[in-house]
């Protein structure tokens, strides 16, 4: 397991930005209502979610996308456990977390328990409604090495652009590999090579509106095998 914790620096005051990926790690407008408009709308959520529901995912970040899960999994009532799998190869450091997460206030209480396991250097958590375990690693190599199959996959790698690695072939594959049957994934990214990766992966692959001021975004669903 590695633990190569990811140095961060701060634009205008309040977004986290990776200089290893010159990249920031949520939208300069809306952190939060990025991730509800791109993961959680876009993998059609909550109205899938059922007991022993499984999202998997593809950079862990400032851990935004979890509480929101979370929070949407709360809010839509279900009934047993949330499962989040997410792989990162860069943890961000446990202070960077916290202060990152503190500009979202419509999640940040559900934030404590996840930053203080992070401070331990604990990548796992369990708050009774949902198991969260981040795996880290390169992905190209941990999730081979994964059993599980998500039911709806986060693919929120850094820009395809200054992060390539993060979304080719081999490892859009994998993805669909390790998702379960009639699974889904989104993505805010409507790149041409990775729309293409994904469709040769076997999912069905559609392009829909992005957030803010990303035209684009793309959303699939794992193909049935024949």
């Amino acid at each position: 397991m590695t633990d190569q914790r990811e140095q961060i620096l701060w634009r205008d005051g309040g977004t986290p930005v990776s200089p290893r990926f010159d990249d920031p790690f949520f939208s300069l407008q809306n952190g939060l209502e990025e991730t509800r408009h791109v993961f959680i709308a876009g993998n059609d959520l909550p109205g899938h979610f059922r007991p022993g529901f499984h999202i998997a995912e593809l950079g862990f970040g400032t851990g935004l996308n979890f509480l929101a899960a979370l929070a949407a999994w709360r809010d839509g009532g279900t009934t047993g456990r949330l499962h989040f799998t997410s792989f990162e190869a860069f943890p961000m450091p446990a202070d960077d977390m916290e202060r990152a997460l503190l500009a979202f206030p419509e999640v940040a209480p559900l934030a404590p328990p996840l930053v203080a396991a992070w401070r331990r250097g604990e990548f796992t958590l369990d708050t009774g409604d949902a198991h969260l375990e981040v795996i880290t690693g390169d992905a190209r190599e941990t999730l081979v090495a994964w059993h599980g199959k998500a039911d709806a996959w986060f693919l929120d790698g850094f820009s395809p652009a200054k992060n390539p690695e993060m979304w080719d072939p081999t490892l859009m594959a994998q993805v669909a590999h390790h998702t379960a049957p009639g699974g889904s994934f989104a993505t805010y990214t409507a790149a041409g090579f990775v729309r293409r990766a994904l469709a040769e992966a076997g999912f069905d692959v559609t392009r829909i509106p992005g957030y803010g001021r990303k035209r684009h975004m793309t959303v699939g669903t794992l193909k049935a095998r024949t």
